[in-house]
């Protein structure tokens, strides 16, 4: 009979191979035989003939290695199968190339333990599936259940077994030869070192906080790499104690947590560390959504059978890439498979990725004809000030043309500033158009160009970019969002990091405010700042005129009520604050100090605040040049799950006493000091100019409706 001896506290949970040139286990067999109770499966002619198909052909020790008959006792059944040897060469022969013979062999080496049981399920299928492991040790104390069975790859013929034991057994139906062990316990301070003694790796997949951590200091005591795969948007976590045995647990994320101290606590207690594992802030908006109904409307946290078959499979690629001294540094990362379906690309597109043509081969008119349009579809999809879109879009036969559209500027667009940062952001979609279609766009800026203050020629050349063209999808996904979140959340000082290295990288400078007492005074500031605009005639109408109610004709610029995130009641206060003779009355008075509250209440309920900020800007190229930055910032706020509402103070773009007076004739004084208040608590230096100011908020509902465009024929001259 084979048996294996199980490490101390763990207890032999597979199947009972039998020998039947074994004397004493053929008695055993010819006993269960003469049971009526049990059936018995032979099977073993159909997979001799396997063995003998198989190319190359085995050796002969492989076709003459004695049969072994299997009892599996949950199942009442006697199964005839291949020596152990044969076995394995033929169930694992689809396996290569894409695991060689002889990595097969060291593979099937490997001592693996596994706690938990759930999602450790799957990746100790998987595992034993393809042949990764010669020894697997599952540790779970908790039985099956029918919830369970919404990811759990067990059937209703399991519910009430221990966990442990239900995923051996299936193990054992798929090979019975691995040896395989359970500590139906689970894993708990005087049973852990005896769990982790002798093994390879370690497979961390338990609910429990503290059970977490005293896994990975046994296994770092010991040299033990561990593994984790968390099902939202496919988290795998690997630590190499292997290699360096000194890193802390769980990456440093608890700080120094201490772990006696977190056994004690209570479920609630253990919230913010729990927070801090999984990084709540780079959850997936579902994930995040549910973790706040964990207790409310739903029993415990959610997980899909997907996104667990998902973790099994890179878990299984780590494993084989430990066991077989390939480089797997520690760290983490997301296979986040919706994101990447977000980014599906069209093979026939792609195609015009190929190597530029030989000489003589001109494909400027194939590879330029429908690019163009394109490339012209995302250069309209860029912000502007009130979505007045202030371009013109020309296109030709190799590229497209963009020009500041006169027409379309307003008081607060001084000097044509604001319209070049929109034509600046214009200017990297359609950079990032192109990348993504396998082309290089290149741009000429002139300014004073015939009739307009401003053109950008961008001429398409085949050329790839690859990193540019990542940024296409959330280049196309990029919008405005209103929504205030109450109480605002801090933004973590890694995805705001991230969006200064942006700002850098594009020659702009972001200033972060993410400290509520100044953004409570920078939230006055610009409250006052709003106020003035409702108050100034020509400021309150050019204001209004960029709003569309559901019943307005042109719908395809300004900005949809609905999108101001204000609700029924908000909409109604609208109505009387859109009227310019109630704003005349309030002008008389020096009255209306409510006119700036939603502007306040929605940026002191913003996680931060952000201010791009460019230096030495003397034309509108500059400001074109932070738009093309205003443009990426506000790309990678989304990619990293960041809203943005962009806000303009009145006297965002003026430089000089005359243009504020130009502005707003009866306030320019209040304006300067506002003005000057505002850039001192940013820290701005006398050389920055402002591009633009950032409300961010994290864990706020999408928008309710998002900017239009005019169509392409609209926007081209």
């Amino acid at each position: 009979m084979s048996t294996e001896t199980p490490a101390p506290g763990l207890e032999p949970a597979g199947a009972t191979v039998i020998d039947p040139n074994d004397p004493d286990d053929l008695e055993l067999l010819n006993r269960l035989r003469a049971r009526p109770e049990i059936a018995v499966i032979d099977r073993l002619v159909e997979q001799r003939r396997n063995l003998e198909e198989l190319l190359p052909r085995p050796d002969e020790s492989l076709l003459t290695e004695s049969y072994r008959w299997v009892h599996y006792p949950w199942r009442r059944t006697l199964v005839c199968v291949l020596g152990p040897q044969a076995f394995r060469r033929v169930r694992l022969d689809r396996n290569r190339n894409l695991i060689t013979i002889e990595e097969q062999e060291h593979l099937g080496a490997l001592r693996i333990g596994i706690v938990g049981l759930s999602v450790g399920h799957a990746i100790a299928h998987t595992l034993a599936t393809e042949g990764m492991c010669g020894q697997l040790r599952l540790a779970d104390f908790d039985e099956l259940e029918l919830t369970n069975l919404n990811r759990v790859p067990a059937s209703l013929f399991d519910i009430g077994i221990n966990k442990a034991v239900v995923a051996a057994q299936r193990i054992a139906e798929i090979d019975p030869y691995v040896d395989v062990q359970v500590a139906t316990s689970g894993v708990t301070p005087e049973s852990v070192d005896k769990f982790v003694d002798g093994l390879d790796i370690v497979i961390e997949e338990c609910d429990s906080l503290d059970i977490k951590l005293l896994v990975r200091e046994a296994a770092r005591t010991r040299g033990v790499p561990v593994l984790m795969a968390s099902s939202d948007r496919g988290l795998i976590d690997v630590e190499r104690f292997d290699e360096d045995p000194g890193r802390p647990v769980l990456h440093g994320l608890l700080g120094d947590a201490d772990l006696s101290r977190l056994a004690t606590l209570s479920s609630r207690e253990k919230v913010p560390y729990v927070l801090k594992v999984v990084e709540a802030a780079k959850l997936s908006a579902r994930g995040a959504a549910t973790l706040v109904e964990v207790g409310q409307t739903l029993a415990t946290w959610p997980q899909l059978a997907g996104d667990v078959l998902l973790g099994a499979a890179a878990v299984a690629r780590a494993v084989q890439r430990v066991g077989l001294d390939h480089p797997l540094p520690s760290g983490r990362i997301r296979l986040d498979v919706d994101e990447s379906l977000t980014q599906l690309v069209d093979p026939v597109t792609a195609e015009s990725r190929s190597p530029a043509p030989a000489s003589g081969d001109d494909r400027s008119e194939s590879v330029c004809t429908d690019v163009v349009d394109v490339v012209a579809a995302a250069a309209i999809r860029a912000p502007s000030g009130g979505n007045t879109q202030p371009w013109r879009v020309t296109t030709t036969a190799d590229g497209i043309e963009l020009a500041i559209a006169a027409e379309y500027t307003s008081m607060m667009d001084v000097e044509f500033r604001a319209s070049a940062i929109a034509l600046g952001a214009a200017i990297f979609n359609t950079r990032v158009a192109a990348a993504a279609h396998g082309m290089r766009a290149s741009v000429d800026i002139t300014e004073n160009a015939g009739h307009t203050p401003l053109q950008a020629v961008c001429t398409l050349t085949v050329g790839d970019d690859t990193d540019l063209a990542d940024w296409y999808r959330p280049m196309l996904d990029r919008h405005t969002n209103r929504h205030v979140a109450s109480p605002a959340i801090p933004i973590e000082t890694e995805r705001l990091d991230i969006l200064r290295s942006v700002a850098e990288q594009h020659g702009a400078r972001l200033v972060i405010v993410d400290d509520r007492d100044r953004i409570d005074r920078i939230a006055g500031i610009i409250a006052e700042s709003d106020r003035i605009r409702y108050l100034t005639p020509r400021l309150h109408a050019e204001m209004v005129s960029e709003l569309r109610w559901p019943d307005d004709e042109h719908q395809e610029t300004g900005i949809d009520v609905n999108g101001l995130e204000v609700g029924q009641a908000g909409l109604q206060a609208m109505e009387i604050l859109r009227r310019p003779e109630v704003m005349a009355e309030l002008a008389t008075w020096n009255a209306g100090q409510a006119l700036g509250d939603d502007g306040r209440a929605r940026l002191r309920g913003s996680s931060a605040l952000a201010v791009l900020v460019i230096s030495n800007a003397e034309s509108l190229v500059d400001y074109a040049r932070g738009g093309s930055a205003l443009e990426a910032v506000w790309v990678a706020a989304q990619r990293h799950h960041v809203a943005v509402h962009p806000v303009s103070p009145v006297f965002l773009y003026a430089r000089t006493d005359p243009e504020l007076r130009e502005l707003a004739p009866g306030f320019a004084p209040t304006l300067a000091r506002l003005q000057r208040a505002f850039r001192e608590l940013i820290g701005l230096e006398p050389t920055e100019s402002e591009i633009l100011v950032l409300r961010l908020n994290v864990e706020v509902p999408p928008p309710s409706v998002w900017s239009r465009r005019r169509p392409i024929a609209g926007n081209t001259g």
